[in-house]
């Protein structure tokens, strides 16, 4: 028995880190793996219960009025460019009435420094300016409240109807959520959350597009409410869906801008298109390094079994 065990052992030292790789990667993408499964279906605003006046573009709804009326947007100065003034415009000009904060890199910079001192390494060690620009709505948005809204979407109609939510995301294609269009109550626990979870993804992944992604955007927000909606239970703390653009045409126009996209941007959107296969692929892939390991581990150990059995027979 002692001679088998000792045969045993080096069989088990492959597939022992083999099965170590894989409970870490499953626990370390645990979230990202479970949002390919979620519909996203839960809370999502009902645009049944809002008239709208095609002539007018006003909406109205019988619900009170949670959200300020600010409209928070974000450039890297005040030069807006050409090809997005219409959208911004046409936001504007329907919402005479709502706040409007234009973000710049210089005017972002100085509110973290001045109400939120502690982040203020973070913020200044982003690689991407891009990042900067994604962590300033989640800052602005639990300051002041409001809907924040990206460059490259225009507004169809009046936003009065999303007031009335206590915070509000849009769904994302093919899951989770997107930060492209976002509104929040001042002091939401939500975007408190986010803000305070930032420090905690803050990794560079040496690929620009996913070092965005998982540190800052939409796939960071929508792991970061994947769990926080396990644990909201009251009615001030959920936090609503608005459709993807496909759908929510009724609100925005999505122009599609994508400036800060890299050339690695195309290649992770092909992976993200056909992620089933490369999951299967993966597997595949690691089962041959599993079995390849196992017949390099055979055949240098296999003299020193032989070896061993020798001399066991030797001494009986």
């Amino acid at each position: 028995m002692r001679l088998r065990a000792r045969m045993r052992r080096p069989f088990a030292i492959p597939l022992f880190i083999l099965g170590l790789i894989v409970v870490v990667g499953v626990i370390i993408t645990f979230n990202y793996i479970t949002l390919l499964f979620d519909s996203v279906t839960d809370n999502t605003i009902d645009f049944e219960n809002v008239t709208f006046d095609k002539s007018t573009g006003m909406a109205q709804t019988a619900n009170p009025q949670l959200m300020p009326k600010i409209i928070h947007q974000t450039w890297k100065n005040d030069t807006v460019p050409e090809q997005w003034k219409s959208a911004q415009e046409s936001c504007l000009s329907l919402h005479p009435d709502f706040e409007y904060k234009l973000w710049t890199d210089e005017s972002s910079r100085q509110f973290i420094a001045e109400e939120f001192p502690w982040f203020l390494e973070t913020f200044d060690s982003y690689p991407f300016n891009i990042m900067r620009a994604d962590v300033i709505r989640y800052f602005v948005l639990e300051h002041f409240g409001g809907i924040y809204i990206d460059l490259d979407e225009g507004c169809k109609v009046r936003l009065d109807p999303l007031l009335t939510y206590p915070a509000w995301v849009r769904r994302a294609e093919p899951t989770g959520v997107s930060n492209s269009v976002m509104g929040s109550t001042p002091h939401h626990p939500f975007y408190m959350n986010l803000m305070l979870q930032l420090k905690n993804y803050n990794f560079n992944w040496g690929v620009p597009y996913i070092t965005v992604m998982y540190s800052t955007g939409p796939l960071f927000v929508s792991v970061i409410w994947k769990q926080f909606k396990r644990w909201a239970t009251t009615d001030a703390e959920q936090v609503w869906i608005l459709p993807p653009p496909t759908a929510d045409s009724a609100y925005f126009v999505d122009l599609h801008g994508s400036s800060w996209h890299e050339d690695d941007a195309e290649w992770i959107m092909f992976m993200g298109v056909h992620w089933l296969a490369i999951t299967i692929l993966g597997f595949l892939l690691a089962t041959v390094v599993g079995l390849t390991s196992y017949i390099i581990v055979r055949r240098v150990y296999a003299p020193r079994r032989a070896a061993l059995r020798y001399k066991h027979l030797g001494d009986e």
